[in-house]
């Protein structure tokens, strides 16, 4: 056999119910016969879906799609499909059958096998399939221990994609926001340079307002004091044109000092109206500062609405960021608790290896009885060897005896009744002793069946023990009923 692992050869009617049982059989109507006398669409049948069913899973099916070295190569592709969809299942099946340890799969075995090998085939296939119902029974107890573990990791994923789409649509938001942020904070900047020029500037104006208060105040001083001093001349007239008519010479003296007070009066009236004009034109100056100052303060206002409104923008984002680190800290969350079941999934693997280990060392145990009972068996055989030739060479020289009774057959008649006797009685004594040993080799027959039916997962010793017993058994019955015969 090709393989190296041990399994039992199953017969066409097994393999064929076998297959129905499973659901991989190729056609409805599969019968025995069809294996024993097998089609070439029968192991690419039974293989595809075997892969479909229990070892691809879903999703990961070939597409049919050539690739671009394919492309390249093929000069017509589509003529070429059918021919690459079944050289990669042959390449998949040879895989698997390498992992089973089921050696030496060729193209021809695949696509025009003979019955032999098909049975081989199948018999190993179906020999997986035992195994992995027995590992799937044996770890059901543990897979219950968790039984909404597939349920809650496809809810851990369907909220991990959630997340992750949430988490893009937040990034795409956030990536077409981000001229926009960028212009914002662009306009918010040339702002508060404004801002800082137009601070300067009322700082600047209000500098010169000060200086013009503090002008206004020393003119309105000064007309005051203009006043006061044309009411002194005033009074200081009426004096005069009292004193007038007393003394002419005196009043003379003092007109002409009146008249110089009066030129001085004017002049200080003179100056005192260029003040005023001089003030009119710093107020006039003052209400034009005034009127750009409440420009300028409305374009600070509608500037610091902006700034406002920029603000608002600049929250919402950290907002939005905040919210995706959130975000984040949740989905970092459920990686935890994926690692936590990956941890606990690993924990089951180990168990189960641990449960592996024991039954291979329970398997071992067994083969090593079952070596010691077919080297006891094998040993007993070889002490029944030196009787056999014993026998061989006794009925070798009857041969003689009763070729040297034929030739004297006229002469020594009664001598030949006598040696035909004693052969006849030889001949009786090796049957008798043939009868005797009949018993103790059916029962080695049965002893190497039984081993070949407990060992149908075991390695390859306990097959190798079962080839090794049943031929020899065989064939010492055979010569058995054949010396019976003679």
């Amino acid at each position: 056999m090709a393989s190296g692992f041990g399994f039992p050869i199953l017969s066409p009617a097994e393999i064929a119910e076998q297959l129905f049982q499973y659901g991989i059989a190729p056609v409805a109507n599969l019968r025995p016969e069809n294996i024993a006398s097998p089609q070439p669409d029968l192991l690419p049948g039974v293989l595809a879906r075997f892969f479909d069913s229990f070892v691809d899973a879903p999703g990961d099916g070939e597409d049919g799609l050539l690739g671009f070295s394919d492309l390249e190569v093929l000069d017509n592709p589509e003529h070429h499909a059918e021919a690459i969809r079944v050289l990669r299942l042959y390449n998949k099946s040879q895989a698997f059958l390498d992992s089973i340890q089921f050696k030496d799969f060729t193209l021809a075995d695949f696509s025009r096998p003979t019955p032999r090998r098909v049975v081989e085939v199948l018999s190993a296939l179906i020999n997986f399939l035992f195994y992995r119902e027995e590992k799937v029974t044996l770890l059901q107890p543990i897979v219950s221990e968790t039984p909404d573990y597939h349920e809650r990791t496809l809810e851990l994923k369907a909220r991990m994609a959630q997340l992750q789409k949430e988490i893009g649509d937040h990034e795409l938001a956030e990536q077409m926001e981000e001229p926009m942020a960028q212009q914002l904070e662009a306009d918010v900047n040339a702002l508060q340079q404004k801002v800082q020029v137009y601070n300067k500037q009322q700082l600047a104006l209000r500098a010169k307002a000060a200086v013009i208060n503090d002008k206004k105040e020393e003119i309105h001083r000064k007309i005051t004091q203009a006043d006061f001093e044309l009411t002194k001349h005033a009074q200081e007239n009426s004096r005069l044109m009292s004193k007038l008519v007393k003394s002419p010479e005196k009043v003379q003296r003092a007109l002409e000092e009146k008249k110089s007070a009066r030129a001085k009066l004017k002049e200080s009236e003179k100056i005192a109206m260029q003040n005023d004009q001089e003030k009119s034109a710093a107020l006039e100056i003052r209400n034009k500062a005034h009127e750009k100052l409440t420009k300028q303060h409305s374009k600070i206002q509608d500037v610091h609405e902006q700034l406002v409104a920029a603000k608002t923008v600049e929250k919402e984002v950290k907002a939005r960021k905040a919210k995706l680190n959130d975000e984040s800290v949740s989905v970092m969350s459920f990686d935890a608790q994926i690692v936590d079941w990956q941890g606990k999934v690993h924990e089951m693997e180990e168990r189960l290896k641990g449960k592996v280990k024991e039954r291979n060392q329970i398997i071992a145990d067994e083969n090593q009885k079952l070596g010691a009972l077919s080297s006891e068996t094998e040993g007993k055989l070889r002490c029944l060897e030196p009787r056999e030739k014993k026998v061989e060479a006794t009925i070798a020289k009857a041969s003689n005896l009763c070729s040297e009774a034929a030739s004297s057959r006229t002469a020594a008649t009664a001598e030949q009744q006598k040696i035909r006797a004693k052969f006849n009685s030889i001949v009786k004594a090796f049957n008798t002793y043939m009868d005797s040993v009949d018993p103790f080799l059916e029962r080695v027959e049965e002893v190497g069946r039984q081993s070949a039916g407990e060992g149908a997962s075991a390695p390859d010793p306990s097959a190798a023990v079962t080839t090794k017993t049943t031929p020899r058994a065989s064939a010492m019955s055979k010569k058995s009923r054949a010396r019976k015969r003679t």
